[in-house]
């Protein structure tokens, strides 16, 4: 571990773990160069992206909002049960409980309350990114459990990690409602977005998602967080890369200092 010492606890004690590690921020890491290289994900305004040897009209679909209620749904249920499954009175682990059921409770509302969809999400696509969240949350729990009684790292980033969650999930929940305001009443075309850091990203509400779950990684500070949380952030920046583009071809006007995901850079 090395260097990592100082800040995260030792790898747990158990093969499932360990190679869960590697899979899931392996797989979330080609999800996201998928996205550059226009093999999407089948939602938002990519479902009906052709990434798949069926015709699109033969895949199974559903409406965006109960395909994202699909998948958001079950890793929420995960966690607010895993304080039944999991009890403790940990202070790190019951953050990160709460933090985790918090998130995925965040995104069952946005669907049912915020956001306005116009299009439908591949059932296929849904269950893969259903079972992720599901499983990356169980996963996080039960690693943190599994840490119970062990040495604290020397360094304690509990705190930033609250700090750095509670700044994406205001910053990601902002910006979805920002989205939602870009449609009026039975409107279902894309515009696009103003206010907020959108003045300057396409996808401020993936960069504040991307702090939440390093939020996640710094309260936990274990290394399957921290590889899960790096994997997504390299999906995400992919997807918004691929967003930039798909605005860039729909939109004349535009704005070229309009970046992906950071602000100047990318």
């Amino acid at each position: 571990m090395g260097i990592l010492s100082a800040f995260l606890f030792p790898p747990p004690p158990s093969t499932f773990v360990n190679v869960m590690t590697v899979v899931s921020s392996t797989a979330m890491g080609m999800a996201g160069i998928s996205e550059i290289n226009g093999k999407h994900l089948q939602y938002s305004k990519f479902w009906n992206a052709n990434s798949s040897p069926k015709a699109p009209s033969e895949e199974p679909k559903l409406s965006s909002k109960y395909g994202m209620l699909l998948a958001y749904t079950p890793a929420f249920l995960a966690g607010a049960a895993s304080f039944w499954f999991f009890p403790s009175d940990n202070e790190r682990i019951l953050v990160l409980k709460a933090a985790l059921t918090l998130h995925f409770f965040k995104r069952i509302f946005e669907v049912l309350f915020i956001h306005k969809y116009s299009s439908k999400m591949v059932f296929d696509t849904a269950i893969k990114i259903s079972f992720s969240y599901c499983l990356s949350t169980v996963i996080m729990i039960y690693t943190q459990h599994l840490s119970q009684g062990l040495p604290e790292p020397p360094i304690d980033l509990k705190n930033i990690g609250i700090a750095l969650f509670l700044i994406g999930i205001i910053g990601n929940f902002y910006h979805h409602f920002l989205l939602s305001k870009t449609r009026k009443p039975g409107e279902t075309g894309y515009k696009i977005p103003k206010g907020g850091l959108f003045s300057l990203v396409i996808c401020p509400h993936y960069l504040f998602e991307i702090i939440e779950f390093f939020g996640f990684a710094f309260i936990s500070q274990e290394l399957y967080p921290l590889c899960f949380s790096t994997g997504t952030a390299i999906y995400l920046a992919g997807r918004s890369y691929a967003t930039r583009k798909w605005y860039v071809s729909k939109f004349e006007n535009f704005p070229s200092h309009v970046k992906a995901l950071l602000p100047f850079v990318f």
